[in-house]
C-alpha cells in the first residue's frame, strides 16, 4: 500500500496550476473535464504518479470559494535548501506565512507557505541526519 494523492478543492484551477508549477516547482501530470458533473480534476506533483504522491486538484465549476474548515493542516514537502527554497517562492509572490527557522523546542528548519485558496504548505529541510526530529 502507499498514498497516491491528497485532494484540495480550489476556486480557481488555473491560478492554483500556475502557484503549485510555477511557485513550488511541480509538474502538471494531468488534467481532466467532467461536463456531465461540471468539475474538472489536475494532478500535480513532483515525480511521476507510480513513483510517489501526488495533488489532486478539484475545481467545482459552480464554486467559487470553499470554507477551508478547522481540520485541515498542510501539506509538507522536503527541501535541500529552505532558505534559497523560500527566496526564489517570495520572488515569484508567493505567500510565506512563517520565515524560516528551526522548529521550536527543535533543530529541524521550517517554514510555511499558502496557496492561492489559504492551504498551508510546510516547508521541511532535508537534514542528512536519519534521525531528525519530523
Amino acid at each position: 500500500m502507499r498514498i497516491l494523492h491528497t485532494m484540495l478543492r480550489v476556486s480557481d484551477l488555473e491560478k492554483s496550476i500556475e502557484f503549485y508549477t510555477q511557485v513550488m516547482g511541480m509538474k502538471l501530470l494531468r488534467r481532466s473535464d467532467n461536463k456531465d458533473y461540471r468539475y474538472t480534476l489536475a494532478f500535480v506533483g513532483y515525480q511521476d504518479e507510480k513513483e510517489g504522491a501526488v495533488l489532486e486538484l478539484t475545481h467545482n465549476w459552480d464554486v467559487s470559494e470553499y470554507d477551508l474548515g478547522n481540520g485541515y493542516g498542510h501539506i509538507a514537502i522536503e527541501v535541500s535548501d529552505i532558505y534559497a527554497t523560500c527566496s526564489i517562492i517570495d520572488k515569484l509572490k508567493g505567500k510565506i506565512t512563517r520565515q524560516p527557522g528551526p522548529v521550536k523546542g527543535g533543530k529541524t528548519v521550517i517554514a510555511f507557505v499558502e496557496d492561492p485558496d489559504g492551504y498551508k504548505i510546510e516547508l521541511i529541510e532535508k537534514k542528512n541526519d536519519p534521525e531528525y526530529d519530523l
